[in-house]
């Protein structure tokens, strides 16, 4: 308790949720309440960085010890917005944090270096999201001395994402698609709603004609390894994608450990990084852009939630 009262003179709302979430794990009930009630003064959504994440992750843990994590994460889903505008804000994110894009520029580059002699190319991008990955790929390649190879793109989303459910996939292709043809660029795009665990080398539709780029773009630290469940989807993914000997595979990942099991250093992980991701955003966003709670709520909250509240293999692709 001492502790606890320290932190809170202090205005310490990281210390403090820390403090929060090791009385949690603790199953520590009149401490847990206690410094709910004192963290619910100190976080705003329209704070700082640290009190807009710190939102988020206290209404995480209120959620979870109300019900179980997948009910809160459904529960969640159903406020999803609609596909054209979750592309809207998915495109504000990438502008606004440099790493995402430095990220996705250097597995571009590893790309375009494995097939700058192909004429046909397939790229299975296990993670498509908005698509703004391939834009400067597209781009590159209709540049490239010789004349374009012809590019397929598989994109695969979680089937059970709104966004997938609400024609995402098919507005991302029609995006890309008119983007290849502006720099004459041929160009076949597919839309694969899958899990990441349910891949099997069949669904991907893997031509030997073709040169065969795999992109993970910040997809496998949400599958559950060998801590979580003895099936280890992630190791299985890996090893499938080593199976299918592509020219080139693509990593993305962020600097967290949030495939293991344990509860606390989970969150702490998960604090860590995304109070980077918010500070990020309020370099880039004034606080009192329109969009910014909405990017927040939609691209980032939801990723909170999923990675700090669901247990095991409930923790899947936000």
């Amino acid at each position: 308790m001492h502790r606890s009262m320290e932190m809170i003179s202090k205005g310490d709302l990281i210390g403090t949720l820390y403090e929060c979430a090791k009385a949690v794990d603790n199953h520590d009930v009149a401490m847990t309440d206690w410094l709910i009630s004192q963290l619910q003064q100190m976080v705003s959504v329209s704070g700082e960085p640290v009190q807009r994440l710190g939102a988020y992750m206290l209404e995480g843990l209120i959620a979870w010890l109300a019900s179980s994590g997948s009910s809160i994460y459904k529960a969640l889903r159903c406020r999803d917005p609609t596909g054209p505008e979750l592309l809207t804000y998915l495109h504000i994110l990438y502008e606004a944090c440099p790493y995402f894009k430095f990220g996705y520029e250097s597995a571009n580059g590893a790309i375009a270096e494995a097939v700058k002699n192909e004429r046909f190319v397939h790229i299975i991008d296990f993670q498509i999201s908005q698509g703004g990955q391939w834009v400067s790929l597209i781009r590159a390649l209709g540049a490239r001395p010789g004349g374009p190879p012809r590019v397929r793109i598989t994109g695969i989303d979680d089937p059970r994402s709104s966004f997938a459910r609400q024609g995402g996939l098919e507005l991302v292709g029609e995006r890309l698609g008119k983007l290849a043809e502006m720099y004459g660029v041929p160009f076949e795009f597919r839309g694969a709603a899958l899990c990441c665990t349910e891949v099997e080398i069949e669904k991907l539709g893997v031509r030997n004609s073709e040169a065969l780029a795999v992109n993970f773009p910040l997809v496998l630290h949400h599958m559950p390894d060998e801590s979580v469940t003895v099936e280890n989807h992630r190791d299985r993914l890996l090893r499938l994608v080593k199976r299918l000997s592509p020219n080139v595979a693509t990593l993305v990942e962020q600097e967290a450990n949030t495939n293991t099991a344990p509860f606390l250093p989970r969150f702490v992980e998960t604090m860590n990084h995304y109070l980077a991701v918010f500070e990020s955003i309020d370099v880039k966003l004034a606080r009192d852009h329109k969009e910014r709670i909405n990017v927040e709520q939609h691209c980032l909250a939801r990723e909170v939630v999923n990675l700090v509240v669901c247990e095991g293999v409930e923790r899947e692709e936000a």
